[in-house]
């Protein structure tokens, strides 16, 4: 898997996992000094070419003549989630999407949900986004580093999580409650509907309960990666107090 751009690179280099670089040859000298110390570093094989091989591989030239390349994503087992959670000492935090199709909101989410500590990322088969270079990109490298879960019937998924307590609650506009209103001290799974129509009537009348972000705008909807983003943080920090 191949990922490219100068700022994607160098984040995943920080990340970990990237296997190789790879420059075009002409590229600017400061630019090629600093990934060459990167590379050093994270003692990553560094390879220059010329120009027009990154074009065809990668079937653009918005690259800026940077691009790594990163192992093949996979799923991992649905037990990977409650493993990392147990091995932190901490309370679970899922992240579930329901019919979340752009890859770059997938990979945003992704990226979201590991930096604020969650447990792990769950899809649908149907009608997600496919794991993809573009979802490695979006995430900075996050989708090595974090579990993500495909399970056949995300309404099936839920009915397992509540049997084995977990709280169910559903990102949503119309929702009573704001994130200060719930309490987050128990295990949770936050399910982010998609980008138009938001949660399924199934997914939705299987939550425990719903949650809206605040608005003082006059834009009454977010991109569905920034609330996640937002409701995550709120999470962390409901559980903090």
């Amino acid at each position: 898997m191949i990922i490219y751009g100068k700022q994607a690179v160098i984040e995943a280099l920080q990340e970990g996992g990237v296997l190789r670089i790879l420059v075009a040859k002409g590229i600017q000298p400061g630019t090629a000094q600093q990934l060459e110390r990167l590379a050093r570093k994270h003692r990553v094989p560094l390879d220059y070419v010329p120009r027009i091989e990154l074009d065809q591989a990668l079937k653009t030239t918005r690259h800026q003549g940077i691009a790594a390349e990163l192992p093949e994503l996979s799923f991992a087992d649905p037990e990977a989630p409650f493993n990392l959670a147990a091995k932190r000492g901490e309370m679970l935090l899922l992240v579930l999407l329901d019919q979340i199709s752009d890859p770059r909101n997938y990979g945003a989410i992704i990226r979201s949900a590991e930096v604020l500590g969650a447990h792990g990322v769950v899809t649908e088969e149907r009608r997600s986004a496919p794991l993809s270079a573009v979802v490695a990109k979006t995430s900075a490298g996050a989708s090595s580093h974090l579990p993500l879960v495909q399970v056949k019937n995300l309404p099936r998924y839920i009915d397992e999580l509540k049997k084995r307590n977990v709280w169910i609650y559903g990102a949503s506009g119309d929702a009573a409650n704001t994130p200060a209103d719930l309490d987050w001290k128990r295990p949770t799974a936050l399910v982010i509907g998609s980008e138009g129509s938001g949660m399924r009537r199934l997914v939705r009348d299987k939550c425990d309960d719903t949650v809206r972000i605040p608005m003082k705008g006059k834009i009454d909807s977010l991109n569905a990666s920034v609330a996640a983003g937002i409701l995550l943080y709120a999470i962390a920090a409901g559980r903090e107090r």
